[in-house]
């Protein structure tokens, strides 16, 4: 995180929490003791949001200046709620496109990702709260431009995002290599959310148990693995040759 977003101090990062400021990281040292403290924690808690107890040589590293055990990092975009965007994409007629990603850390992927699905129109990436990489200036270098474009919605539970989406008459798709059925054998033209999994682990179980269908990329080589980035250009191209070829 580049640190001309860094804030720090109980005061001024409580303040920029009360005024709605777009917060993407909240690091509290651990083991302090201050009454402010508990009323920064406690506010923290009424606003629904996360924290991280670190210990204070991070914090010092941060910044030489008097921290007093606090220090936020201010995000570089605007997030956005899914649930104001899936209405307003079927009110305009359209058929929805979104991107899930489940547990994706690195910067430069998530960059690259946020630039393919721009240029292919999805809607919306749905990213979790906790687990996934920070949106900093990095990941926008790796955009392109692209996060200052398309809204990016972050969420506390990724089940309850599932779940609101099948209500919403959208499919939601795992892309996994333990599907049987190929982005070239499914039907991808109706309003679809793809959930995209981290290099490491793809797509968790719970999500994969939850999701409507399942979907992989056919695989001719030894390697039998594709950088996350490339895979979800791929998907999400193959749903956009199905849809305007239908």
């Amino acid at each position: 995180m580049e640190k001309k977003n860094l804030l720090f101090g109980i005061r001024p990062v409580m303040e920029a929490i009360a005024a709605g400021k777009e917060v993407e990281k909240v690091m509290l040292q651990q083991d302090l003791q201050h009454p402010l403290m508990n009323e920064l924690k406690q506010l923290l808690r009424q606003k629904g949001m996360t924290y991280q107890h670190v210990p204070v040589e991070k914090l010092n590293r941060l910044t030489a200046k008097n921290h007093q055990g606090a220090a936020c990092f201010l995000s570089v975009i605007t997030y956005y709620r899914l649930e104001d965007i899936v209405p307003a994409i079927f009110e305009k007629g359209e058929t929805p496109l979104l991107l899930i990603l489940d547990r994706i850390t690195d910067v430069r992927n998530f960059g690259a990702i946020a630039r393919a699905a721009e240029c292919a129109g999805v809607h919306a990436l749905v990213i979790p709260a906790r687990g996934a990489a920070q949106v900093n200036g990095e990941a926008m270098k790796a955009a392109a431009g692209a996060l200052n474009r398309i809204p990016v919605c972050r969420e506390e539970n990724i089940k309850l995002v599932i779940q609101f989406l099948k209500d919403s008459g959208i499919e939601v798709i795992a892309c996994s290599e333990k599907a049987r059925e190929t982005i070239y054998s499914s039907n991808l033209t109706g309003p679809a959310a793809f959930i995209m999994g981290s290099e490491e682990n793809g797509v968790s179980e719970e999500y994969l148990r939850r999701a409507d269908k399942k979907i992989k990329i056919p695989m001719m080589g030894e390697i039998a693995s594709l950088n996350v980035s490339v895979a979800a250009g791929i998907v999400l191209f193959e749903a956009i040759r199905q849809r305007t070829e239908k």
